[in-house]
């Protein structure tokens, strides 16, 4: 069988009201973890928005929504008539994204660090830690 936007099936996982983010981010997210780690490769065709927004059990429009903004972002691109693709820079555009939002995350767990009291030295050995699952 000819895998195409319309019959093409994605792994991304549970999306849930109850996880951190709006549904339409946590696409967002798991779209890019799956572009950047390489399992959707450069011009591999995507599912279109009614079948994303059936697999996932969400709304077109919430799948409309993650698709313009990493469309917007180069990651992916459409053509009318053919359906929904990864851009060929789109894995170097989903890895750069990705570390954006790791440094504000860390920047951000600096701050509170910080608020704590904690030295940076003393953040570096925490931040170790948790790296190591220690």
């Amino acid at each position: 069988m000819v895998m195409t936007p319309e019959t093409k099936r994605l792994m991304l996982g549970p999306i849930s009201p109850a996880a951190p983010g709006a549904l339409y981010q946590q696409i967002v997210d798991r779209l890019q973890r799956e572009i950047s780690e390489g399992r959707l490769a450069p011009g591999a065709p995507l599912p279109s928005f009614r079948v994303l927004a059936e697999d996932l059990l969400v709304s077109v429009i919430t799948v409309k929504r993650a698709y313009e903004e990493l469309e917007r972002a180069g990651i992916i691109y459409r053509r009318q008539g053919l359906g929904t693709f990864v851009a060929d820079h789109g894995p170097d555009r989903s890895r750069t994204a990705k570390l954006d939002a790791a440094r504000e995350l860390l920047r951000q767990a600096a701050r509170a660090a910080a608020e704590a009291g904690l030295s940076p030295a003393e953040t570096l050995e925490l931040a170790r830690k948790i790296i190591k699952g220690t």
